[in-house]
């Protein structure tokens, strides 16, 4: 097993993709602290993970609450003594429609979700890391952060966001056994998509609806492959890979180790201004 014994804490873990993460690395061995605001959802998702043998907690938590992001990082600790995985994966969508006509409350909410969420559990967590000497941090990132959607807005800054907050912080934890990368899952047919592309056709952003008509009728990623680059990324296999995007939708990661050495000599799979020649 990639994860045998590793403990994984796993944030947005009741549904969707932090759900198919869980139970992947819940087949690979790992013991799991799974956190989301839905308990029984989450209750559900330690259920199908303790079914595959795994040893797993429910921890409720807003990830936009340091006391309860430092609650998780302690109850992680008080039950398995370390933490050797972080997934990011809470977030929302935002408000849908022009710049102008969201609702500021709306707007910021989703920056505290996705970016704020972001840095809060990463705060809680590393501590626990840098005393071990060693984690792996896996920040969801989304197509927005490398696609410019109009009506949009809050979606798309705060997932750019996130891929450079996770830059700076693999340069900040360089040397020190740490890792930190962001995962792109692509466009993945979930409950956040369906209510994305809903909020879409009835602010008449025909961009972002005709990429969910393509996801529902299975034209997007695979939440399998999604869940199968998190269990990469958590493994040994990704090696010193550190401060990259790794796309389960356009990138093969399955053919990247040998490769770990020259990606981290460049820019590649990075947020990099490119101008001409």
């Amino acid at each position: 097993m990639k994860l045998d014994g590793q403990v994984a804490v796993i944030t947005g873990a009741g549904r969707g993709i932090g759900r198919a993460i869980a139970l992947a690395y819940a087949r690979e061995g790992a013991k799991l602290a799974l956190a989301a605001r839905s308990e029984p959802e989450l209750q559900e998702a330690v259920a199908a993970a303790s079914e595959l043998g795994a040893e797993a907690i429910a921890v409720p938590t807003d990830v936009t609450s340091q006391e309860d992001t430092e609650r998780l990082a302690h109850r992680a600790v008080e039950r398995f003594g370390r933490i050797d995985v972080l997934v990011n994966n809470a977030g929302m969508s935002g408000p849908v429609g022009p710049l102008q006509g969201n609702d500021v409350a709306d707007w910021v909410s989703t920056i505290s979700v996705n970016l704020t969420g972001t840095f809060l559990v990463c705060r809680a967590v590393i501590p626990t890391m840098l005393v071990q000497s060693g984690g792996k941090i896996i920040n969801l990132s989304g197509a927005g952060a490398t696609n410019a959607w109009s009506n949009m807005s809050a979606y798309c800054s705060s997932k750019a966001a996130v891929v450079r907050l996770t830059e700076v912080l693999a340069q900040e934890l360089d040397g020190k056994g740490i890792t930190v990368n962001a995962l792109g899952p692509g466009s993945v047919h979930t409950s956040m998509w369906d209510r994305m592309t809903e909020q879409a056709a009835d602010a008449g952003a025909n961009f972002i609806h005709q990429l969910g008509l393509r996801v529902t009728s299975g034209g997007g990623a695979s939440i399998d492959e999604c869940a199968e680059l998190a269990v990469w990324l958590a493994s040994d296999e990704s090696g010193a890979l550190t401060g990259r995007l790794i796309s389960a939708a356009t990138d093969d990661f399955r053919r990247l180790a040998p490769r770990i050495e020259e990606i981290m000599s460049g820019d590649a799979y990075t947020l990099r201004r490119v101008g001409l020649d």
